[in-house]
């Protein structure tokens, strides 16, 4: 996926607990291990809400946008196509 969540970077620079974490947003451990680990497919923005609220960050600290390496190979071949028509 595109998108990579950096929550174990902000808790470590916050010198925060996932458990602390998870007890301020009101959230279950389960739930935020499957956010930290990148394996949620989804956030609500209530979610993100309570989460940036916590660790006074805003929502671009908390992800990341890291394009796939066949995204970048695609333009590549289209303008190939384009010259030698």
């Amino acid at each position: 996926m595109a998108i990579t969540v950096k929550l174990d970077d902000l808790l470590h620079d916050r010198r925060m607990t996932l458990t602390e974490l998870a007890d301020r947003v009101g959230m279950t451990l389960a739930n935020l291990s499957i956010l930290k680990t990148g394996k949620a497919r989804a956030i609500r923005f209530s979610t993100l809400d309570a989460i940036c609220e916590a660790l006074s960050c805003q929502p671009g600290d908390l992800l990341r946008f890291e394009p796939a390496q066949e995204e970048h190979e695609r333009p590549a071949a289209a303008s190939k196509r384009s010259a030698s028509r």
